[in-house]
């Protein structure tokens, strides 16, 4: 008779227990270190990074701990979903993927904290006494005197609306697998991705043509970090449901399991939310009294 208490074996596993925490944690401490060489090598200026004698200031140490984490991400959410086809995802197993998502969001808030904490100290702040350089760049107004920043309503604007469209978008195709709608779902999975490309696409075209770049100002500096961060997220949320469209065209989601595809519908939400505070603050709260691109 077997033993009750016996571990699991995974057949795909190469060893028991997983080996993805810990070759994800190799990948990631080679992509830092790599990260260090790799501005070395872009910024000679910066001088060598000698090790043991030898510069390894060169890009390729970053490249293979990015292949590390890459295999490590696709390996262990391919056991993760394998998992979840033999009826190892119990119910206290789906909290628990439910926590891990729910904390992973709330580190990408804190994120956005800190982007929006630079913003609203500079603009709050632009003639701040004991800051003598940021007053000279202001001229203690923001935006900064003499910018000329993006019309709010314009690109924007519209970007604002495909977002908001995509979480309509995402929802319905929620509601259909929920009703055991396939096409349903899949036609709303096609939608929210063609959005969400559709959004970066829009995002380029206002980079490329923006009246002011990352190192004019802080103005620059802030808009940039936030906004890109922000469509940095867009691009992981479009690869997310672009991911969950394949599952679903493969027939991986019941209405009772599909968990996959409910933290990638979270996430899209959180993406959605995030560019509300981004428009209203930076582009149109921002952008009082300043000079209006093409205006």
């Amino acid at each position: 008779m077997a033993d009750a208490h016996a571990k699991p074996q995974h057949d795909y596993h190469l060893v028991n227990p997983s080996p993805w925490p810990f070759l994800g944690s190799i990948g990631a401490l080679i992509m830092a270190i790599g990260g260090v060489c790799l501005m070395r090598y872009l910024n000679p200026r910066l001088g060598e990074f000698p090790v043991f004698g030898h510069n390894i200031a060169n890009p390729w140490l970053f490249f293979i701990g990015l292949i590390i984490v890459l295999y490590t991400m696709f390996a262990w959410w391919s056991d993760t979903i394998k998992e979840a086809h033999e009826g190892h995802h119990t119910r206290v197993v789906s909290l628990h993927l439910r926590y891990g998502m729910i904390m992973f969001i709330a580190s990408e808030v804190m994120f956005f904290v800190a982007w929006f904490w630079a913003y609203f100290d500079a603009s709050l702040f632009p003639s701040e006494a004991n800051q003598y350089a940021r007053t000279a760049f202001t001229g203690g107004v923001w935006p900064p005197k003499g910018l000329e920043v993006l019309d709010p309503f314009h690109l924007p604007l519209y970007n604002t609306i495909i977002l908001l469209l995509s979480g309509t978008t995402v929802t319905w195709a929620h509601h259909a697998l929920l009703h055991g709608d396939r096409k349903g779902l899949i036609n709303g999975l096609v939608l929210t991705v063609g959005l969400g490309m559709l959004f970066t696409m829009v995002q380029a075209y206002e980079y490329m043509h923006a009246p002011f770049a990352f190192k004019d100002s802080i103005y620059g500096a802030t808009f940039f970090m936030a906004t890109g961060f922000h469509g940095f997220h867009v691009i992981i949320g479009t690869i997310f449901l672009l991911v969950c469209l394949v599952r679903a065209m493969r027939g991986d989601f019941t209405p009772k399991q599909h968990f996959g595809f409910e933290a990638a519908a979270w996430y899209w939400h959180f993406v959605d939310v995030v560019w509300l505070f981004l428009f209203s603050a930076i582009y149109v709260w921002g952008s009082t009294g300043a000079l209006i691109e093409g205006h």
